[in-house]
């Protein structure tokens, strides 16, 4: 049959695209790289298993109640960490929560301005929704290639991989809850005079605060979910087991690392979700229950 196919590829390309990017500036992704191991990654990590464990839990207990109010909500978060350090899976947690933190707070520095800008640009929403539509479809594997070819085997290239995967759903979320603030609010505000860095810190991100929480909420799951991922190329921590037990045919191994990151996500949604929420309508649910108990 005739080959209707014309024939093409942009493979070479790309191939010699990166190579001039690792000739001319190999040297500058190094020193990113010992600059975010030596002042963020490695301190952290040190000082999550410097923490004794005790007060791991209390803070952690201290947070979820100060987020969900409940009682039980906060004994079922802590008895799950407390089973993580049974285990004997302790210090992986604390490396994977360090790899988390700081992949969730380079996310946020990223993705809560991109948003901001997209909501006052249209222009700029139309060029990135595309660009994050293909970083949400591209298979997880894909953010391994350039990354190892920029940075090498460790737990940066790790870091970078899950922040390109995390990015997206904040830089939506914030873009949409920004967009969805009430008009009329937004008209009563400019009338009082307000500049708009005042418009939109006292009133624009505080109203769309749900919103950017929910994101954030999403990229910490999806950062999770990169876990095992990152551990092909270097990471250490809880992923490291998973894919121990991968290789090795240590489904029990591998089924309590992945235990624990079950747990581990659960706990961080629980949290981040309590936070998320508007205060006002916390206050008004908690108000129409004890309504409801006086009745």
């Amino acid at each position: 049959m005739p080959d209707i196919f014309l024939q093409f590829s942009f493979a070479d390309s790309i191939n010699q695209f990166v190579s001039w990017l690792v000739r001319e500036y190999g040297d500058l992704f190094h020193q990113l790289t010992a600059v975010l191991l030596t002042t963020l990654l490695v301190p952290l990590e040190q000082a999550l298993l410097a923490l004794p464990p005790l007060l791991v839990l209390l803070t952690v207990a201290v947070l979820c109640y100060h987020g969900t109010r409940r009682k039980g909500v906060t004994a079922l978060m802590v008895a799950g960490l407390y089973l993580i350090g049974c285990l004997g899976l302790w210090d992986k947690l604390m490396q994977t929560l360090a790899l988390m933190v700081v992949a969730t707070v380079l996310t946020m520095l990223v993705g809560v301005p991109l948003g901001i800008m997209m909501s006052r640009s249209q222009r700029l929403r139309w060029l990135l929704v595309p660009v994050l539509d293909v970083m949400q479809t591209l298979p997880t594997f894909v953010y391994l290639i350039p990354v190892l070819m920029l940075f090498g085997l460790g737990k940066v290239p790790a870091i970078f991989a899950t922040v390109i995967y995390a990015l997206p759903p904040l830089v939506r979320l914030t873009d949409l809850g920004i967009r969805q603030v009430d008009g009329d609010l937004l008209e009563a505000a400019r009338s009082f005079g307000t500049t708009r860095w005042q418009l939109l810190f006292g009133v624009q991100l505080p109203l769309a605060r749900p919103s950017i929480m929910a994101g954030v909420n999403q990229s910490i799951m999806m950062a999770l979910a990169m876990v095992v991922i990152a551990s092909m190329i270097g990471s250490r921590g809880l992923g490291e087991d998973v894919l121990a037990g991968i290789n090795n045919m240590d489904m029990g191994k591998g089924m309590q690392s992945g235990l624990a990151i079950v747990i581990l996500a659960i706990v961080i949604d629980r949290i981040s979700q309590a936070y998320g929420q508007d205060g006002r309508l916390k206050k008004a649910l908690r108000l129409k229950k004890t309504a409801g108990a006086t009745a």
